[in-house]
């Protein structure tokens, strides 16, 4: 059996430790590793990096983690280990990455991968010149929802794509009142690298460049709905980013998609994400995990009249797109992608350029909120 080792650092973290870890790594570890091509078996062998010793050591003997570490630099030191993933605080992610290709190592991330385009770009160039190879999570493509989605847009069944409209968010406690919040209290503060802007806008940019058409336009609008929330002590706190972004999209080929993020909206809706794609032909509304179209055959033809009770049922009108083969977690068939990418040099679309992207629409999304005004997305020279 091969073995492949791996530095896995910001595991601790909610993202980091349920869907990189556990739902991933330690997934394949429990699945008797991943077979190759050759019909060899691949063996993960993970060391979990970080700052608290204490936290390190509970969390490998919780899981039967053989190896875990404080010591970043003694652990990107050991050629035995041959990639190097960071889930940490975004602040820190683009000298930690810098860090592991000068070390030689693959690179593996979250995103975003900076809060500055300058950053992010200067990184992107650096693993590109390396030779070695680097990628960025774009988990929301392998969603079993939008993948439903490009089912439907690969058969040709929109037609001509004329519009996205995406709803995403719920509602955040505040803290204040019995019930505690369920996102870090860093997520609300500029200055540790929090806002939704910055958060959300990386996603969309990989979502529409890659399902619907490049974004060509962006205008924003962001918003602090709730300017005071209590932290993880119990202490209030100001929230000095936004909260919620409501931001509209120009796509190369004419569609043009509207997408509202926001920590402070209730949920009636199918999904805690939602994507409604109407085409010449026929429309499709997708969640996490489910999709429905409706063909253009199929579609209702209501008449406006406010003085009588609607006589349609709506949702009955759409038809479910069945499951055609089995989904596994997103985040660990994107971690095979990429692990296929670093040992049998498969394919690999997702490279730190698409981070890049990601980075430069948040700042472009920031900017037209800061001058209420559209701004054109130019391609970025990588």
């Amino acid at each position: 059996m091969a073995r492949l080792g791996i530095i896995l650092h910001g595991v601790t973290g909610r993202m980091g430790y349920n869907q990189h870890l556990v739902r991933s790594i330690l997934a394949f570890r429990d699945q008797g590793g991943i077979t190759l091509k050759s019909g060899e078996k691949l063996e993960i062998d993970p060391i979990i990096v970080g700052r608290n010793g204490a936290k390190m050591e509970e969390l490998a003997k919780k899981h039967g983690i053989k190896r875990w570490s404080t010591d970043l630099d003694a652990a990107l030191a050991n050629p035995d280990d041959t990639i190097f993933f960071d889930a940490g605080t975004t602040l820190m992610r683009a000298e930690l990455l810098s860090k592991a290709l000068d070390a030689g190592k693959h690179v593996y991330c979250e995103k975003p991968i900076s809060d500055d385009l300058q950053v992010a770009v200067d990184l992107a160039r650096k693993a590109r010149r390396s030779g070695l190879k680097h990628g960025v999570v774009q988990d929301k493509l392998f969603l079993p929802g939008l993948r439903k989605l490009a089912l439907l847009r690969d058969s040709g069944f929109f037609g001509k794509i004329l519009s996205v409209r995406g709803e995403f968010g719920y509602w955040v406690f505040e803290g204040d009142w019995g019930v505690p919040a369920q996102r870090p209290s860093w997520n609300y503060r500029k200055g540790d690298g929090g806002g939704i802007i910055l958060d959300m806008l990386c996603h969309w940019r990989y979502v529409l460049d890659n399902l619907f058409g490049e974004v060509k336009a962006v205008s924003c609008l962001g918003a602090t709905h709730i300017p005071r929330r209590i932290d993880e002590q119990g202490k209030p706190y100001d929230c000095d980013t936004d909260d919620a972004a409501y931001a509209t999209f120009e796509l190369e080929g004419g569609a043009i998609a509207q997408i509202n993020s926001s920590w402070a909206v209730r949920v009636r809706r199918d999904d805690l994400v939602t994507f409604q794609v109407d085409g010449t032909h026929g429309s499709a509304v997708a969640g996490l995990t489910k999709c429905w179209s409706q063909h253009r055959v199929n579609t209702p033809k209501p008449v406006w009249n406010p003085d009588q009770p609607q006589t349609i049922d709506f949702y009955k009108t759409w038809d479910e797109v069945p499951d055609t083969q089995a989904f596994d977690n997103g985040f660990k068939a994107q971690w095979e992608m990429f692990i296929r990418h670093v040992v049998e040099d498969a394919p690999w679309p997702y490279g730190l350029e698409a981070g890049a992207k990601g980075v430069q629409l948040a700042e472009l999304g920031l900017k037209s909120w800061a001058e209420r005004r559209w701004l054109d997305v130019p391609a970025l020279e990588l």
